[in-house]
């Protein structure tokens, strides 16, 4: 993930990676392996948490 957020180290169980940025209240959970394609609710999340910290 991109615009300035990063990977909570040890955030996530299995194939689940968190994501922070410190702008940000809270984390984005994103499931599934790198490269797999998001579920539609979590490029909706993902869309909001960018538009929450982009000026």
């Amino acid at each position: 993930m991109d615009a300035g957020f990063y990977e909570i180290r040890g955030g996530g169980k299995g194939s689940h990676r968190k994501y922070t940025h410190a702008g940000y209240p809270g984390a984005v959970t994103l499931s599934g392996g790198l490269g797999d394609d998001a579920k539609h609710y979590q490029e909706r999340q993902i869309r909001r948490a960018i538009e929450r910290v982009q000026p």
